[in-house]
């Protein structure tokens, strides 16, 4: 469905990378929003919430109207990252709290979040004082927000916020990765089963007066979970993210960072699911709903520079990444919002540069 990491250069500069799988597309665009957009989220049943940012916010959206904008992924300009996972086991409480208090929507974490804060600390004091609650996403199928929350900050911080248990949890992120289900602490309890896994090849051995050996490099990688279940996935991604090259330069660490989250794209057609839908989750009319099978690909994976405040994306029809720099946007004057399909396909064609290329002398 979902995989979440983040990566740190020589330098101890943060990166985050994620993808986002399902088995349909939704309308996703590519916003920006300067700071001072007031926001009334709304849950029924209790006191709507009223806020105005103070930082503005690169994300990319989800319109449910089209003057509201649900934030999927974005930074903001302190190099605080929000992403929203699949969690259909999502599960809150909707009373244990002062119902004469204002609550705030999970679906508006993103807005909430981003617009307010500069770093994952700050989220973390704020939610135990704010009331956060889940509500039926008609663009989801009905679906009670079935996500989960993963946070960065500029300075490699890290939080996830869950619902699950009939309760609230913040918890903190120490390997700064991020999948689906099940609940984050069982994630990290199962990184005790892995502690074997290293980056050096062990490529010999012997066995009785056997001399044996490996005929190539890459022997260190079969013990990771080869499945794309997302038990599996947090384990490569916590491995990805913990051996990866650590070079120095940002512009490198970016490239390494795209090297990285390739092992986590999904073409249509890998895993089919025939019970249909993701999880439980779907578009309206979707697959899930016709009751019909389902495969989950990669529709778009963001690469996020949280030191310089720079968005890459790539959509499934496109190879390359485009780059939005959240510095540069100020100059835009407003909100703009586009749709994230503008992407598909954006890279330059070469020939006309071939064209003009030296000539070398044929044999």
């Amino acid at each position: 469905m979902c995989t979440a990491l983040l990566y740190r250069d020589a330098n101890g500069n943060a990166y985050a990378g994620r993808t986002l799988e399902l088995p349909m597309e939704m309308p996703y665009q590519i916003a920006y929003l300067p700071a001072g957009q007031g926001y009334e989220s709304t849950v029924q049943g209790s006191a709507p919430l009223q806020y105005k940012t103070v930082y503005p916010v690169l994300a990319v959206t989800v319109p449910f109207a089209p003057d509201d904008l649900k934030i999927v992924e974005g930074l903001n300009s302190e190099g605080l990252t929000f992403s929203a996972l699949s969690y259909p086991g999502a599960a809150g409480t909707q009373a244990a709290f002062e119902k004469t208090k204002a609550a705030l929507s999970a679906v508006d974490l993103g807005s909430w979040t981003l617009g307010q804060f500069a770093t994952v600390a700050d989220v973390k004091e704020a939610l135990a004082n704010q009331p956060v609650l889940l509500a039926p996403l008609a663009i989801l199928g009905g679906a009670m927000t079935p996500f989960h929350y993963v946070l960065h900050d500029r300075t490699g911080a890290s939080i996830v916020v869950e619902f699950s248990g009939g309760a609230q949890s913040v918890y903190d992120n120490p390997v700064g990765v991020m999948t689906n289900g099940p609940a984050f602490s069982w994630h990290l309890t199962n990184l005790n089963n892995y502690t074997f896994l290293s980056n050096v090849d062990r490529s010999e051995s012997q066995f009785g007066a056997l001399q044996v050996a490996q005929p190539d490099s890459g022997i260190a990688t079969e013990g990771l979970p080869a499945s794309n279940t997302s038990v599996g996935r947090f384990v490569r991604a916590a491995y990805y993210a913990q051996f990866a090259d650590k070079v120095s330069a940002p512009n490198d660490a970016i490239m390494t960072l795209a090297h990285v989250m390739n092992n986590f794209d999904r073409p249509k057609g890998i895993t089919v699911d025939v019970r249909g839908g993701s999880g439980g989750i779907e578009a309206g009319g979707g697959a899930a709903s016709a009751g019909l099978a389902a495969s989950e690909y990669t529709s778009w994976t963001a690469l996020t520079d949280l030191g310089r405040k720079k968005l890459l994306l790539r959509t499934y029809a496109g190879i390359n990444y485009t780059a939005f720099d959240l510095g540069s946007l100020s100059a835009a004057g407003g909100v703009r919002v586009m749709p994230l399909t503008v992407l598909d396909r954006m890279a330059e064609d070469g020939s006309a540069q071939l064209l003009e290329a030296e000539s070398a002398p044929s044999n």
